[in-house]
């Protein structure tokens, strides 16, 4: 994996406007995380199946519909690259 495109997942990640996964969840490297989701990392211990982790990323009501995460692929707030973006940087956590 190219230091660029994790570098690019953390990013969006991290950005108020897009992913702003801090705002719920702990990971390395951020500032001031929330604590209404689970801590992100282990991820690939977690999710063996990177499919798994962006579809989650996609549309988590899928898998559990009561879910406060939002959909961000379905309702648009991140692309589908973003979305893969944001997987690899996970899935290195």
């Amino acid at each position: 994996m190219a230091q660029d495109a994790l570098a690019e997942g953390r990013a969006l990640a991290f950005d108020r406007a897009k992913g702003n996964c801090l705002s719920c969840h702990a990971i390395p490297g951020g500032d001031l995380p929330g604590t209404i989701g689970p801590p992100l990392a282990d991820m690939k211990a977690r999710f063996p199946k990177r499919a798994d982790l962006v579809a989650i990323l996609h549309d988590e009501t899928q898998r559990n519909p009561r879910t406060i995460m939002p959909p961000f692929g379905r309702n648009l707030i991140l692309t589908d690259k973003e979305i893969e973006a944001i997987a690899d940087f996970l899935y290195s956590l």
